[in-house]
């Protein structure tokens, strides 16, 4: 996974509390084996007509937030179902960081190892990038390092995240890159077992 330190983009704003993940990809789609392709169909019963045109009344398909890679969300994020589907799909759009006032635990722990930062900021503070944002682009910084958001609207506004998360995150690592760094002790572990 690429490693994240520090990233700045342009916040899409989705104003919706409770987005399951069967809204933020399909069950239809979740035919495909690898992690890739998956973007093109998130929030595809919102983005799309049944004729597979674009929605004209759905804020992603603004140009607008054709560059935005910062997804700025409602309370309960990702719940539904525990499908790894959907961090795969926001993170094959192009969003590095998704915000929220809460996200599903299952969803929280899956973008950990998707590569993906999952940030919680008190209500007021999501409620003001919101509306910030609704009304024009708003550019947000994350220094995962200090753990500090700031937005050039000037929202400073420290976050927490576990050291385990963080350590993932800023290294690049998924589980297996985690077991990997212990390679040497296993291996001794085993050589020593089988005497």
């Amino acid at each position: 996974m690429e490693p994240i330190k520090q990233h700045e983009g342009l916040i899409y704003p989705l104003d919706r509390s409770n987005v399951d993940t069967d809204q933020i990809i399909p069950k239809q789609f979740l035919k495909r084996i690898e992690r890739q392709g998956f973007g093109q169909f998130l929030f595809y019963n919102w983005r799309f007509n049944d004729d597979g045109s674009l929605r004209e009344d759905f804020s992603l398909n603004d140009p607008m937030y054709k560059e935005a890679t910062v997804l700025v969300g409602g309370e309960n994020f990702g719940c539904g179902s525990s499908r790894e589907h959907a961090p795969w799909a926001i993170q094959d759009y192009g969003f590095k960081v998704v915000i929220a006032t809460s996200f599903a635990d299952i969803f929280y722990n899956n973008c950990f190892k998707n590569g993906i930062l999952p940030i919680v900021l008190p209500r007021h503070e999501v409620n003001d990038l919101l509306n910030q944002a609704k009304e024009e682009k708003v550019m947000i910084g994350v220094d995962l390092v200090n753990q500090l958001v700031k937005s050039d609207h000037g929202l400073v506004s420290a976050f927490d995240i576990q050291p385990y998360h963080k350590d993932m995150l800023l290294n690049g690592w998924d589980e297996i890159s985690v077991t990997l760094n212990y390679a040497e002790a296993i291996d001794q572990y085993e050589t020593e077992k089988a005497k």
